[in-house]
């Protein structure tokens, strides 16, 4: 095998490259790197870096410039080229494309691929120290690979039933709009913003035809979702999703307690109004997930406060709905909206017009077995994603985190098909 032939392969580059020579320079700090000086090949050259078609040129551009490739070992490895300009008609005046790197991009394809690889699976801090790079560098190659990405797969094929729910993912009510394939867990669609306007947008990317093939769509309670889905897809159930059903129902029951707290505290009965705001999680939790000590405290309350506990059994008769589905289960929803309204608590007949008014979405989602248990857990992966980030500075950064993750776009490492 020729020298140029090694070289090519180990700096993977073997196509539409040609490799003129390669050295070895000595930086200020003393580092020694290799730099290998590159073209491409004569039926690449000449073609603008957005659309890659054949341009005329222009100037020779800012004359030669670096990218930075995977390393070499320990060793840090630069390759070296002319950036002429050329003139496209559809966008002007541009440097020429490279077939080893993104437009726009100081890296090559390589490189940014690994670096996206690794930040599905480490923090960008990592990534960039692993990559020597900076965490800044790092998220402007995702967003690259993403975008690349988007554009050579159609996520949006053959979905038939989605779930809908928004996110926040700054303080200052700064929301995502989320779009999960219920079959197969993956984010499809993904923007800023909780509004009609931006369900409409999803539906303006999923196309009329796409939206008649609608089976189910779950959500929660947002009217904002129901109006542009009852529009856009009449034919699609709406099914209202378990997780916020039940999660109202937990917010009535804590607003029973804290008015109980309230009262106890001014008729002077501070002890007994400390054991109760102790009893939080006792009465909010899964009681397959009590500690013992939660065991207790619910223990204490059906004995102590009769309509706190009151509560917490309508909740968790609420559950038991969407634990039994079908017939039984709307039976047993119309039984507990019976028992709420009949409770003489107001937090309680508050929830039970709240189920009332969407008992027919309920119903949807007990006889259809909807669950949007894979958005939920997105949603906590989102979470996750924006605290192992310390933050995103804009949604685009996160949202291309969310796909990369989330979406199936994260790319094989380099020399990998898989």
């Amino acid at each position: 095998m020729s020298g140029v032939r090694v070289w090519k392969v180990l700096l993977g580059v073997e196509r539409r490259v040609v490799v003129e020579g390669v050295d070895v320079e000595v930086t200020d700090d003393g580092e020694s790197v290799v730099v290998a000086s590159v073209r491409p090949s004569r039926r690449w050259g000449s073609r603008c870096g957005q659309c890659q078609r054949r341009c005329p040129g222009y100037d020779r551009g800012d004359g030669r410039r670096r990218w930075r490739g995977l390393d070499l070992g320990t060793t840090r490895v630069f390759l070296e080229a002319d950036a002429p300009r050329v003139r496209c008609r559809e966008h002007g005046v541009i440097v020429a494309a490279v077939p080893w790197a993104r437009h726009d991009s100081a890296f090559t394809a390589g490189f940014e691929e690994q670096a996206a690889w690794l930040a599905a699976h480490a923090t960008a801090t990592t990534v960039a120290e692993l990559m020597r790079s900076s965490w800044r560098s790092v998220t402007r190659m995702i967003a690259r690979v993403v975008a690349e990405a988007r554009g050579k797969t159609d996520r949006l094929a053959g979905v038939t039933r989605v779930a809908i729910d928004e996110k926040a993912y700054r303080k200052g009510h700064r929301y995502l709009t989320i779009v999960t394939d219920l079959d197969t867990g993956r984010v499809v669609w993904a923007a800023e913003g909780r509004s009609q306007a931006t369900v409409e947008a999803f539906f303006a990317a999923l196309g009329p035809e796409r939206a008649a093939a609608l089976t189910h769509v779950g959500c929660d309670g947002a009217d904002w979702i129901h109006t542009v889905v009852k529009a856009q897809a009449p034919q699609a159930k709406l099914c209202l999703d378990s997780y916020h059903v039940v999660a109202w129902a937990s917010e009535a029951v804590d607003e029973v307690r804290r008015r109980i707290v309230r009262e106890l505290k001014a008729a002077g009965r501070g002890d007994e109004a400390a054991s109760l705001k102790g009893s939080r999680w006792a009465v909010l939790k899964n009681p397959g997930n009590l500690t013992g000590g939660q065991q207790e405290s619910l223990a204490s309350v059906k004995k102590t406060n009769e309509p706190l506990y009151r509560a917490y059994l309508i909740k968790e008769q609420l559950r038991e709905v969407f634990r039994v589905k079908g017939k039984r289960g709307r039976r047993l929803l119309a039984g507990v909206i019976s028992w709420a309204s009949r409770s003489r608590l107001p937090e309680m007949v508050d929830l039970a017009r709240k189920l009332r008014r969407f008992q027919d979405l309920i119903g949807n989602t007990l006889d259809h077995g909807v669950t949007s248990a894979l958005a939920e857990n997105t949603n906590t992966h989102i979470t996750v994603l924006a605290r192992r980030a310390y933050g995103f500075h804009s949604p685009e950064a996160l949202i291309a985190m969310i796909e990369l993750t989330r979406g199936g776009l994260c790319p094989p490492l380099p020399g990998r098909t898989s």
